[in-house]
């Protein structure tokens, strides 16, 4: 066994002939111009995905509309009494938002905001994941995740008005009547002959 390698290569050009290095540009040609058309085109290629990034992000942000049109259909549709269907149709209305904004908060991308006033500072940490594929510096992920959350919640209120139109939720006082004490004896009567 020998103590250095059998076979190697040597790249550097030692030797005395031209080489294309010592060969001047032609006229008109520089190479910083092709570095800079390079740094143009991979610049439009960046832009141009950011703006996809963008449109994408928006359209994810517009998706719960339809939904929400959908469910509003199939509300209406189910009539309003209390039945099977119209109670499945309900909870799923409910459903279907809760669990896309919960979606929204298992992600990496996160903001922090701070509130504070003379009694108490609080911090709020939401993270957004349905736009984790969307993240880029050229992208404003802002407006597109405030839709998402807005339209989440109008599906969120339509689930609740269903509720209350079913009379499935407590808003009349004939629905505490259980927890309401008895009233109070305002005027009392007794008559007739004692035996």
């Amino acid at each position: 066994m020998g103590a250095g390698r059998r076979w190697a290569v040597d790249f550097s050009d030692n030797s005395t002939a031209p080489s294309s290095r010592d060969i001047p540009d032609p006229p008109g040609f520089t190479r910083a111009s092709v570095d800079q058309d390079d740094s143009a085109v991979s610049r439009q290629k960046k832009d141009a995905e950011a703006n996809w990034k963008a449109q994408k992000a928006w359209e994810v942000a517009q998706a719960p509309f339809k939904n929400l049109l959908m469910m509003g259909f199939m509300m209406w549709m189910a009539g309003s009494t209390v039945h099977l269907f119209s109670i499945g149709i309900t909870f799923s209305a409910l459903w279907q938002p809760i669990s896309a904004l919960q979606g929204v908060g298992k992600g990496k991308l996160s903001y922090d905001f701070y509130f504070s006033n003379a009694v108490d500072s609080s911090k709020f940490h939401f993270d957004f994941a349905v736009f984790e594929p969307y993240k880029d510096n050229k992208v404003d992920l802002l407006g597109p995740k405030l839709l998402f959350i807005a339209l989440n919640l109008g599906g969120l209120a339509l689930g609740v008005w269903k509720l209350n139109t079913l009379g499935l939720l407590p808003t009349h006082a004939s629905d505490w009547v259980s927890s309401l004490s008895p009233a109070q004896e305002v005027e009392y009567s007794g008559g007739g002959i004692p035996l």
